[in-house]
């Protein structure tokens, strides 16, 4: 469809049970990526499902699915269905980092199934021919250091057209809801009659989706660090502004009490003034490498923003921002310190995708949901108003998150509206939050907590950082509990942090990294 048109009105498409569901033939899974640790014992696959599903006897696309079968004979109640978030992570090694966390008397009820969603990954891909080192904070709209979003609007129309020249046959149908109905073609075609999924981030408005289009196929849902759907997309974007303003101070904290270890202030004030410095030292004077990406201060604030989302990250930035205070005083400390920047984005960040995967495909993925769920406001007048006002109210994100996607000139406009979210439906829902997510705030689980009624219960931990599950904390047991004998709790719970004693044993389901995504 031309940009500027209308999305079609039609009617909510479901996902009719395939006339005979073809199970997977399981065989070797596709090579890992970069740091991945894979249990030997999961096997890999591909459902092939209509790219349209108002068209479901036209063309179809590969999804590639994953698969450890934990159950025992007598035990087994199912499947456990999960995703990463993102939107355009991949899936495929959910089972592996699940088996080695959940306990026994989960893992002998139900097989763990995870699949890289279409347009990602080992699924039938999208790519909009990006060099992602190259753009670093153009893929997250940071204005210039002025405030000027102009090559941030040159940026959106110039990846907008790539896109659609690349991969414009699929972009209008790598979506939200198509995805779930994906998710239930996985279902009928394992053989089951419902699943159980635990998501995280992103992979909680999956969940989301995928009980309010099929609420009688979901069994014991989970969603760990919640999407508000009434916020999808830009006003998620959005809470950004304050939800990494309240979780910053954690690491200012953190790098304080340490002092003398990175020197780098011995207050929290102090570190903060250290990184206000910092960050206009490089507005003003960037680091270039011809190997690597320049570092200026909006690279240093995503990077930041990046690793606040974990606790165990928090060492890390410690050290890089100890050598870029190191820089003025010591000349050949630029050259040290992009070489750790390399380091840092190369272990565990924008480029940690596997060799056989185009280097763009999480940033186009991401694009063409984010694009595709909802249309976009194409003022741009709006962008620049609140571009302004949130550098001013909001200096630790410096207007990013009110600023132009690619989506202000996406070449087309959503094929259905968002899938509405309501509380109809069984009360099967736990929802697991931090109080302090820099990602997906607590205002956004609340907010979903509010619409699912009482569908669902949520549990909020006293602690920062981005997921909730593996840290050690009430949420565990509550999970553990409820996908193990389906006992949700009474009423909503509020539970402390665990002490940091009692968490050095636990680690989050997902790694730290720098931000290769949104969620």
């Amino acid at each position: 469809m031309a940009a500027g048109s209308p999305a079609p009105a039609g009617p909510r498409i479901g996902a009719p049970e395939p006339a005979v569901a073809e199970a997977p033939v399981w065989g070797e899974c596709p090579p890992a990526e970069p740091g991945v640790s894979r249990d030997p014992r999961q096997r890999c696959g591909t459902l092939r499902v209509p790219l349209d599903y108002r068209a479901p006897r036209g063309r179809s696309i590969e999804i590639a699915i994953s698969r450890i079968g934990t159950a025992k004979s007598g035990s087994r109640r199912g499947i456990l269905l999960s995703n990463p978030g993102g939107p355009g992570r991949s899936g495929l090694d959910m089972p592996s980092r699940l088996a080695a966390r959940l306990p026994a008397k989960v893992l002998e009820q139900y097989d763990l199934i995870g699949f890289d969603p279409r347009g990602v990954g080992h699924s039938t891909p999208v790519t909009c021919g990006l060099d992602p080192t190259a753009l670093t904070t153009l893929l997250m709209p940071y204005p210039a250091p002025g405030g000027g979003i102009e090559r941030n609007l040159t940026f959106a129309r110039d990846t907008a057209a790539a896109c659609a020249e690349h991969s414009g046959d699929l972009l209008p149908f790598i979506t939200t809801a198509n995805t779930v109905r994906d998710m239930d073609r996985i279902r009928a075609a394992l053989g089951e009659r419902k699943l159980s999924y635990f998501g995280i981030s992103y992979g909680t408005y999956l969940g989301t989706v995928y009980i309010s289009l099929f609420p009688e196929r979901g069994d014991r849902i989970v969603l760990d660090s919640a999407v508000d759907p009434g916020l999808v997309w830009r006003g998620m974007w959005r809470t950004w502004n304050e939800s990494v303003a309240t979780r910053l101070p954690d690491f200012l904290r953190f790098a304080a009490e340490r002092d003398s270890v990175y020197r780098l202030g011995a207050t929290p004030q102090e570190v903060r003034r250290t990184y206000d410095r910092m960050t206009t030292a490089l507005d003003e004077r960037p680091l270039s490498d011809p190997s690597g990406p320049v570092l200026d201060g909006n690279l240093l604030r995503e990077i930041t923003r990046g690793f606040l989302n974990h606790d165990d990250a928090f060492p890390l930035l410690a050290e890089l921002w100890q050598g870029l205070e190191a820089v003025p005083s010591e000349p050949a400390a630029d050259t040290d310190i992009l070489a750790r920047l390399n380091q840092l984005l190369s272990a565990g960040g924008t480029s940690a995708v596997a060799a056989e995967v185009s280097a763009d495909n999480v940033f186009a993925a991401m694009y063409a949901v984010v694009c595709g769920d909802v249309a976009w406001p194409r003022d741009v007048a709006l962008y620049a108003r609140q571009v302004a006002a949130d550098q001013r109210a909001w200096p630790a994100t410096a207007g990013m998150p009110s600023n132009l996607w690619p989506c202000v000139a996406w070449p087309t406009r959503p094929v259905e509206p968002p899938v509405k979210v309501t509380g109809h439906g069984p009360r099967n829902v736990l929802i697991l939050q931090n109080t302090r997510d820099p990602a997906t705030p607590l205002v956004s689980a609340r907010g979903l907590r509010a619409v699912l009624d009482r569908r669902a219960a949520m549990i909020t931990v006293d602690q920062g950082g981005h997921g909730v599950v593996g840290l050690g904390s009430c949420a565990d047991k509550a999970m553990n509990t409820f996908l193990a004998t389906g006992a949700l709790p009474g009423r909503d719970r509020f539970c402390p942090a665990p002490s940091p004693a009692g968490t050095t044993a636990h680690s989050p389901i997902l790694p730290s990294s720098v931000s290769g995504g949104p969620l």
